[in-house]
């Protein structure tokens, strides 16, 4: 059974397909255009830091909607940290999420790192706003582990 997003991918390959025959664009010319096909903007975001610092390094991001991005996540802190933006994560569509020797396709809401791992988050942002970022690891929301991370 198909979600949402895969239903939004269907419909949009559809509209896409339709309106290049409409003006005769070749479908192998036009697969760069796709937004799944576009090559991967990497955006790096550390979450603590060696010293022990409760903050995402950097705690704000910008997207631009229709564009697709490799989110690099590391935690080169001590202790486990959460990357949690659940209003974030229904405004993209996930396409993996590359953590150690697995691969995960899916709805993603948030992501647990240990101290010293790193995980890759592939997606294309698709719904413009401003959404919230934190750690939800006890006392570290509250410590400044929070970050806003905007769609255009």
């Amino acid at each position: 059974m198909f979600n949402l997003h895969q239903w939004l991918r269907v419909l949009c390959s559809l509209v896409l397909a339709i309106a290049l025959s409409l003006v005769g664009i070749d479908r192998a010319i036009a697969a760069p255009l796709a937004p799944n096909k576009q090559p991967a903007k990497e955006v790096k975001v550390e979450l603590g830091s060696l010293a022990g610092d409760l903050k995402f390094f950097p705690a704000d991001m910008a997207f631009a909607a229709g564009k697709r991005y490799k989110l690099i996540l590391s935690n080169p802190s001590p202790v486990k940290h959460y990357f949690t933006a659940k209003d974030f994560a229904g405004a993209i569509w996930t396409q993996k999420v590359d953590a150690g020797n697995v691969e995960i396709k899916g709805a993603i809401n948030e992501l647990e790192l240990r101290p010293g791992t790193q995980a890759e988050w592939v997606f294309v942002a698709i719904r413009p706003g401003t959404y919230s970022l934190r750690c939800v690891i006890p006392g570290h929301t509250e410590a400044g582990m929070v970050g806003t991370i905007k769609i255009a």
